[in-house]
């Protein structure tokens, strides 16, 4: 029998990529949804190559997004973000993915989801479906169509494109949510011990912003904050260190009730952190990144493993974070960020910035904002087997 086929659009966005579709192409049964899209992209896997599928096997790349009309009045377009597992049957819709943002408006225009402007720039409402929050997308138009090439560069992205910019609002999460729940730290604390059976006690911020992080010190990991992947990625221990933490954390935060479900089930969601003062290093680039260019080293893990450059919700979480007294992040950045802040991963440099406040003594963050690029891979059809056409199931 001839394939089940939808149509679909391949997309880079910021230094990720993923499969977008359109929300009313695919069956509104989450449950045969999820098969579908876990068959695209090519999971599980046990080789961990995604061969079958039109994942690329590393967290920045197994990733799938949906996208229709707005159910709010304030907003143009809803938007639903999945990270599939590699060698799991699991896609994590706890979280957003920030990178993958900045291709939300490109598409949604590209879709006539939203009536853009035929030069100049289309303003994006964004309801982010996962976390409930409202994302701004300013993308640049010239004849009709949406601008991809450009001169803005991006570290860990190998050629420029068009600039995209990209407002958080409110990204402490006070609209209605799961993440949102506890406030921007849910333990109302900026700074934590946690208790890790195992392991010991360990310094933590754990934060709701873009998405639920926690940050520590790299000295607490026995790291120094200027590691690359392959430094991480082939320690097995330090790993389940990290996890270990990750999923502890993530009880504390009231996001699952064990650190086994977390492990099991939520893969995303929260991220951890390490940051340390400026050290110098070789980006993966192969440029070197001197501490006089950044104020602070930060390395993010994403689905257990050290993610090549900087998640785009792990940008805004570092962001908000410095820009609040009392956390991991202040501590090491205190009196050196204006309005923002540098940081060094493993591609390079990056800089976002927070405007923060405080309002009857706590601190309330209103924007975060940073620059992304986009653009459009392949567009057509994803072909999957056909015991998965939604007419026979």
């Amino acid at each position: 029998m001839a394939q089940y086929k939808i149509a679909a659009t391949y997309m880079r966005g910021g230094t990720s990529k993923g499969v977008f579709f359109r929300a009313d192409d695919l069956p509104a049964d989450t449950i045969l949804r999820d098969k579908i899209l876990l068959r695209v992209i090519g999971s599980p896997d046990p080789y961990e190559k995604q061969i079958d599928g039109m994942g690329a096997a590393t967290s920045s790349t197994s990733k799938l997004v949906l996208v229709g009309p707005s159910s709010r009045p304030d907003c143009d377009v809803d938007y639903l973000f999945g990270a599939a597992s590699i060698e799991k049957p699991v896609i994590d819709w706890s979280g957003n993915c920030g990178n993958l943002t900045s291709a939300v408006g490109p598409f949604a225009v590209t879709q006539g989801f939203v009536d853009a402007p035929k030069d100049g720039v289309a303003v994006v409402r964004i309801w982010q479906a996962n976390i409930n929050a409202k994302i701004i997308a300013h993308v640049p138009m010239k004849d009709g169509q949406v601008v991809e090439e450009g001169d803005f560069e991006l570290d860990g992205v190998t050629f420029p494109a068009a600039e995209i910019r990209i407002e958080f609002l409110d990204p402490g999460g006070s609209e209605d949510g799961e993440e949102a729940a506890g406030g921007m730290f849910p333990t109302g604390n900026q700074i934590d011990t946690l208790d890790v059976p195992g392991y010991g006690a360990f310094e933590v911020t754990m934060i709701n912003a873009g998405n639920p992080a926690i940050f520590i010190d790299a000295e607490d990991l026995g790291l120094r904050g200027n590691e690359m992947q392959s430094d991480v990625n082939g320690h097995a221990a330090l790993l389940e260190k990290c996890e270990a933490i990750r999923a502890h954390a993530a009880v504390r935060m009231g996001l699952a009730q064990t650190a086994e479900e977390v492990t099991a089930l939520r893969p995303h969601t929260p991220k951890l952190a390490f940051v340390s003062i400026p050290a110098a290093y070789i980006a993966a680039s192969g440029k070197t990144v001197e501490p006089s260019s950044v104020d602070i080293n930060a390395r993010i893990l994403s689905m257990g493993k050290l993610h090549h450059a900087m998640t785009g919700t792990g940008a805004v979480a570092i962001a908000v974070a410095g820009a609040i007294p009392g956390t991991v992040v202040n501590r090491l950045v205190d009196g050196k960020v204006s309005d923002q802040l540098r940081f060094g991963h493993p591609s390079g440099v990056m800089a976002v910035g927070a405007e923060a406040e405080q309002r009857d003594g706590a601190w309330v963050v209103t924007k975060a904002i940073m620059s992304r690029s986009a653009r459009r891979l392949m567009g057509g059809h994803v072909f999957v087997p056909s015991s998965l056409d939604p007419a026979q199931n």
